[in-house]
C-alpha cells in the first residue's frame, strides 16, 4: 500500500507545516543520510526512546562506519556495543542482516520494498520509514507513535495490536500520507507522536492536528488508543552463581536463540539448594547472599537471587565440571543442559563481549565490594 495523499491536503500541509518549524533534523543518522544509518537507527529505535538511542548508534557508526565492517565483526562484539540497550533479538538480526548484505547485494543496502521487508529484524512499518527516509519512496508508516496519533485523530477504539484495527490505521495512514515530501510527513508523524502527542498529558494546544482531531473534540484522548487487554505475567526464579577466583568472574555464553541469546550470564540453577549442592560438590563452604531483585521481560518476570562465593581450586581444575543451567524455554524454564563454552571475566580488563543487563549490574556490585572468603 503507497501513499495516497498530496502535500495540499489539510492533513499533510498541517504536518508538513508543523515539521518545518519544529520537526527534529539534526538527529545523527539525519546527518549525510544514507540506508545503512537510517536502517540502523530505525532497528534501535524499536520500543526505544530517541535519547536513550543516540549515544548506542554513535558508538556502532563510529567501530562499523559501514554495513560490511558490521557483517564482519564478531556477533559477541555486537552484542557488547548493544549491553543495555535491550530486546538483543534486534541485535542478533541486525548482525544477520548485514551479513545477507555483504553476501547476496555485494554490501549495497537494497532499495526495493520486497527485499528490505524480507531481511531479518524487519517489518513492514520499519521498511517503508527506511526507503521513504532515505529515497523518498512513497511508503507510509505505522509505528507505535504514528498509531497514537492516527487513534486519536481518527477516534479508532480498540488496541492496536488487534489485527483489525491495525490494518484500519495502515488503510488511514496511507491514506493521509503524502506522495511527496513522504521522508519530511513521516519523520513529523513520529515527532509528533513522540513530542506531542504523547501517551499521558499530551500537548494539543500545540499539535498542528487538533483542529479536526476526534478526541480532542471529544476531550477524551485517554480513550485512544485502546489499552492492551491486561496480562498477567508468570513469575519465574533463578539463583544466579557470582563465582570468583583470583579477581575473575565465572561466566557462560547462552546460545544465540531464546532468552538473553549470545550474551554472556552467571551459572543458574533452579533452586537455592540446587546451587548450595554443587557449592558443596566444589568443596566451597562460604557464601554470600546477596539482596534479590526483579528483572521483568516482556512475557514473564524473572526473580533474581544472587549468590557469591569465591573458588580456591586452580582454574584448570574448574575446566573439567560439569556445569549446568536454565534452559531459555520460558513455559518451563528448567531442563538443565551442559556448558558449551566456560569463560572467566577479568571486570578490571573486561573483553568486549555481550552482558545481559541483570549481569553488568551485578559485576558493578562485585567490583564496589571485592569481596574476600578464606
Amino acid at each position: 500500500m503507497l501513499a495516497q495523499s498530496s502535500v495540499s491536503a489539510p492533513f499533510a500541509q498541517a504536518v508538513l507545516a508543523w515539521f518545518d518549524q519544529f520537526g527534529r533534523k539534526h538527529l545523527p543518522w539525519q546527518q549525510q543520510k544514507n540506508l545503512y544509518k537510517v536502517w540502523l537507527s530505525e532497528i534501535m529505535l524499536q520500543q526505544t526512546q530517541v535519547a536513550t538511542v543516540i549515544p548506542y548508534f554513535e558508538r556502532f557508526i563510529k567501530r562499523f562506519p559501514t554495513i560490511s565492517e558490521l557483517a564482519n565483526a564478531p556477533l559477541d562484539e555486537v552484542l557488547h556495543l548493544w549491553t543495555g540497550l535491550g530486546y538483543y533479538a534486534r541485535a542478533r538480526n541486525l548482525h544477520k542482516t548485514a551479513q545477507i548484505v555483504r553476501d547476496q547485494y555485494q554490501g549495497a543496502f537494497p532499495t526495493d520494498f520486497a527485499e528490505v521487508v524480507a531481511l531479518p529484524g524487519i517489518g513492514r512499518s520499519t521498511a517503508g520509514a527506511i526507503l521513504s527516509s532515505v529515497l523518498n519512496q512513497p511508503y507510509p508508516i505505522l509505528d507505535g507513535n504514528v498509531k497514537r496519533v492516527l487513534s486519536r485523530y481518527f477516534a479508532i477504539v480498540g488496541w492496536a495490536g488487534e489485527k483489525a484495527v491495525e490494518q484500519q490505521l495502515w488503510a488511514l495512514s496511507a491514506e493521509v500520507s503524502p506522495r511527496e515530501r513522504i521522508a519530511d510527513f513521516n519523520q513529523a508523524m513520529m515527532d509528533i507522536g513522540a513530542m506531542v502527542c504523547t501517551r499521558s498529558k499530551p500537548k494539543c494546544g500545540l499539535c498542528p492536528l487538533s483542529f479536526q482531531c476526534q478526541a480532542y473534540g471529544e476531550q477524551d484522548w485517554q480513550r485512544y488508543p485502546g489499552k492492551k487487554p491486561k496480562k498477567s505475567l508468570p513469575e519465574r526464579t533463578s539463583y544466579f552463581l557470582v563465582l570468583a577466583q583470583q579477581g575473575k568472574v565465572y561466566l557462560q555464553q547462552r546460545p544465540n536463540q531464546g532468552l538473553w541469546g549470545g550474551l554472556y550470564c552467571f551459572p543458574q540453577f533452579e533452586s537455592k539448594d540446587e546451587l548450595l549442592a554443587f557449592l558443596q560438590q566444589q568443596g566451597i563452604k562460604h557464601y554470600q547472599e546477596w539482596t534479590s531483585f526483579r528483572h521483568t521481560f516482556s512475557h514473564f518476570h524473572l526473580d533474581i537471587y544472587p549468590i557469591y562465593a569465591q573458588l580456591t581450586p586452580p582454574i584448570e581444575q574448574q575446566e573439567r565440571t560439569d556445569w549446568r543451567k536454565i534452559a531459555e524455554k520460558t513455559a518451563k524454564y528448567k531442563s538443565q543442559v551442559g556448558t558449551e563454552l566456560k569463560y572467566w571475566y577479568d571486570p578490571d580488563n573486561p573483553e568486549p563481549i555481550g552482558l545481559a543487563t541483570p549481569v553488568k549490574n551485578l559485576l558493578c556490585q562485585f567490583q564496589q565490594h571485592k569481596l574476600n572468603f578464606s
